[in-house]
């Protein structure tokens, strides 16, 4: 009976240090992007990546605001179509839209990918996919950018751009 209090003495304490939005919202079992996580993303992404790419014998490569900015209107950009697919509303392709924010470097590839799922098990589904985890690893990229849109249901609309 002790053991059983005790457990639930420290659920109940250990639950109290969670920030729950971050996990879900009140009204549905969706991953939701708290404010603090939205802050910390594009560098636990880059992170993640780093790992992937120094474990397959890659260079390191680094974040760009040319490219966060073109994945982030890309996202949104999804969004407004519902449908994730490399093309935007106006006929725009990943070439153009990063040109378009000012990167004048070469474009290697774009991963995008509709879900309610974590960034975490979102770079996990790209990383088993041949794809674009070909892009993830690509041996020539130096820069990657990263946005995301999440609608009020909780499906996140994710664009990851990589170039050299």
């Amino acid at each position: 009976m002790f053991r059983f209090l005790l457990m639930v003495l420290l659920s109940i304490t250990l639950s109290g240090c969670l920030d729950t939005t971050e996990f879900t919202n009140s009204n549905s079992k969706n991953y939701w992007i708290s404010d603090s996580r939205a802050k910390k993303m594009h560098g636990k992404m880059v992170d993640a990546v780093n790992l992937l790419r120094v474990e397959n014998a890659l260079s390191e490569i680094v974040i760009n605001e040319s490219l966060n900015l073109a994945a982030l209107t890309h996202s949104q950009d999804m969004y407004e179509q519902d449908r994730a697919w490399h093309f935007g509303s106006d006929g725009s392709s990943p070439l153009e839209r990063v040109a378009r924010f000012g990167f004048t470097g070469e474009l290697i590839g774009e991963n995008i990918s509709e879900t309610y799922e974590s960034d975490e098990l979102t770079l996990n589904a790209w990383m088993a996919q041949e794809n674009t985890r070909s892009i993830i690893l690509d041996k020539d990229a130096n820069y990657m950018g990263l946005g995301w849109y999440q609608a009020e249901d909780g499906k996140i609309w994710w664009t990851q751009i990589f170039a050299e």
